[in-house]
């Protein structure tokens, strides 16, 4: 199943994208009285399977029986997929070409940092360019939703914790990155964490160290690669952040970024992001994620 969320009238709905179109459960709900299906994507990522299987009963027979609403792809107002997660923890130097042309040495553990919700941003959402940096970099990354209580799992079980998967592009400046031995400047300014447009339920996503990753900037290709090339697999950062910290449903995890940033070309050729700007990220099977940058304005 493919979720999303859509702002309307100032609030914040759940939509289920579907072969016939994008179906807006609060709406659909209310033109069904007496059904009975949670609209709310944290309640539906923290039910897990029940509740995947209640939405999918209720789609199809709305469907069926001709009371499902529709949104109009071209008017609709994207939010963040997951928009309420308790977490969002990150990791960085994960791929192996991506160290390599940043002349790093290959983790021996997981490197985690975190980000907070005041980076999160939906798909087609301006991105302010914070006037503090003159380096704003992309980075594709496949991001983890998790779906269940997780304490020391182990990687043969920690698939099993996830609800699904989603596309984020984990902006970056470099400059403050690189400020300090932490990065946590340079990863967290306003709507520095785009993720969607959808959520990708985990039965359909199947293995995740097979997926393609590119980034599009100004029509211009400058990530591709694939999830193959993780120096720590899904499985592996699942039960190694388990050991350390409790995940809960919603909680996100970013697996870090392949080979193709601005950072990793010779410095007289890094071109980095400006206003008018526009990248656009996707993953297989998860689709594409795209963002204009603006000036910043306060």
């Amino acid at each position: 199943m493919k979720l999303f969320t859509y702002h309307i009238d100032g609030s914040l709905h759940t939509g289920v994208r579907t072969d016939a179109g994008l179906l807006s459960l609060s709406a659909t709900a209310a033109n069904m009285p007496g059904s009975s299906v949670e609209v709310n994507m944290m309640d539906i990522v923290a039910g897990g399977q029940a509740a995947l299987e209640n939405v999918s009963t209720f789609v199809n027979k709305a469907i069926q029986d001709d009371k499902a609403v529709f949104l109009s792809e071209a008017e609709v107002v994207w939010g963040p997929c997951i928009p309420q997660p308790h977490k969002i923890i990150c990791v960085g130097l994960n791929y192996r070409r991506h160290a390599d042309e940043t002349n790093a040495p290959y983790p021996e553990t997981p490197i985690l940092f975190n980000k907070f919700d005041n980076t999160l941003a939906g798909h087609l959402e301006d991105i302010p360019v914070p006037t503090v940096t003159e380096k704003l970099d992309y980075e594709v990354e496949l991001t983890i939703v998790i779906g269940k209580n997780t304490k020391n799992v182990s990687e043969e079980e920690a698939l099993d914790h996830v609800f699904g998967y989603c596309a984020a592009n984990d902006l970056s400046a470099r400059d403050l990155q690189m400020k300090t031995p932490q990065w946590l400047l340079g990863k967290t300014c306003d709507k520095f964490s785009p993720i969607g447009p959808d959520v990708v339920t985990a039965d359909e996503v199947g293995n995740p160290q097979k997926l393609a990753l590119k980034t599009i900037v100004n029509g211009e290709e400058r990530q591709n690669s694939n999830t193959s090339d993780m120096i720590f697999s899904c499985k592996e950062i699942v039960s190694y952040i388990s050991k350390h910290m409790t995940l809960v449903p919603g909680d996100i995890i970013l697996t870090g970024t392949p080979e193709g940033v601005v950072l990793g070309s010779p410095e007289d050729e890094q071109v980095y992001l400006k206003p008018g700007d526009e990248v656009t990220v996707s993953i297989e099977k998860l689709g594409s994620l795209t963002n204009t940058f603006v000036a910043e304005t306060e």
